[in-house]
Formats: C-alpha cells, structure tokens, sequence
C-alpha cells in the first residue's frame, strides 16, 4: 500500500491513495494539487468514503473545482481542476 502519484499525459496528473485512511488522503491531494498549474486535471483514486466529504470541502476552499466524480465497487475516483 504505497501513495501513487503520476503524470498520465500532458495537463493530467494521477493519484492513488486506496488504502490510506483520513485526513492522508485529502493531505497527498493537497500536496499533489501545489505541484500543477493552473487548468491541470488531478485524477483521485481513494476508497474511504469519508475522504470524499473532505476532499470537496478542501476544493471549495482552494478553489479547485471537482469537474467528475465517479464510484465504482467502492473505489472514488475525482477529477480536479486545479483553479
């Protein structure tokens, strides 16, 4: 169970942080969201479902915008455009 952080092609960034329990994985998106620029997508893997109430409130307040979310068989995934 390792923190995953990748670039998938030009202006989208990955992160998967399955496994990881809160507040990790709203801080490696933090941390992930302050290495791109503006107008990049950081794609979210998680699979705790408190994190995905987190994660939103942080991207309110950063002003990021989460532009899709998706679940499926208990993994999220969020795309954030980072503002």
């Amino acid at each position: 169970m390792a923190m995953k952080f990748e670039k998938k092609e030009e202006g989208r960034y990955m992160l998967d942080v399955t496994g990881y329990v809160c507040p990790h994985p709203q801080i490696y998106t933090k941390k992930a969201l302050e290495k791109l620029n503006s107008g990049d997508i950081l794609d979210v893997v998680f699979d705790n479902p408190s994190s995905s109430e987190s994660i939103t409130a942080m991207c309110d307040s950063n002003g990021n915008e989460i532009v899709d979310k998706k679940m499926e068989g208990g993994v999220f995934t969020f795309s954030i455009k980072k503002g």
